[in-house]
């Protein structure tokens, strides 16, 4: 017990003996002094218990730090070509907007004081637009179609309907071919009254 700390450590083996031998004996002549005495060292001059951070990894591997980077890196990359993907589309959607706001102005049919009400699906749901007699048979004939815009529903001519159509699909609510007779996809005349 009243060992001192230098001789438990000789005695666990973590220190040798060879450090207290050299300050005892002199170097001899002829041999030069052994510079690597005391700690075993690598070649890059460093204690054996520290390691180079480097030297346990293979020369394909990454570091994490580089990994979460680069991950980071593409998300932004992926969430910035969204983010204009989506800038590009809804230009596009405000210029188709702005063209058709261009043509039906001013050429919308729709009168104050019709009194027939024609029905029709449009968007999942049925909708209505208010229409007089004539207008109603030229509708079920394919003469007349009905337009959205800007919530409201526009009887037009069928050539303003179809240049409607050319620039966007979804805005066009009602155009009947006119080589169907009259009869609609679920086999029920257009021209029945509900």
């Amino acid at each position: 017990m009243a060992d001192s700390l230098r001789d438990q450590l000789l005695k666990s083996g973590i220190v040798k003996q060879v450090r207290e031998e050299k300050r005892q004996a002199p170097p001899q002549s002829g041999k030069p002094a052994n510079k690597n005495s005391g700690a075993p060292r690598h070649g890059n001059n460093k204690p054996q218990g520290q390691r180079n951070p480097q030297q346990g990894k293979s020369s394909g591997e990454i570091d994490l730090a580089k990994a979460y980077a680069i991950r980071a890196q593409t998300e932004a990359n992926e969430r910035k070509r969204a983010e204009q993907a989506a800038a590009e589309q809804a230009r596009i959607k405000r210029e188709q907007k702005q063209k058709i706001q261009q043509l039906l102005q001013g050429q919308a049919l729709n009168k104050a004081d019709a009194e027939q009400v024609r029905h029709f699906e449009y968007g999942g749901k049925i909708r209505r637009v208010h229409v007089d007699d004539t207008q109603l048979a030229a509708l079920n004939a394919g003469d007349l179609g009905v337009v959205q815009q800007g919530g409201r529903y526009l009887v037009v001519t069928r050539a303003l309907a179809e240049q409607v159509r050319d620039i966007d699909a979804h805005q066009l609510a009602l155009l009947a071919d006119p080589n169907d007779g009259g009869v609609g996809e679920d086999g029920v005349p257009d021209d029945l009254m509900w």
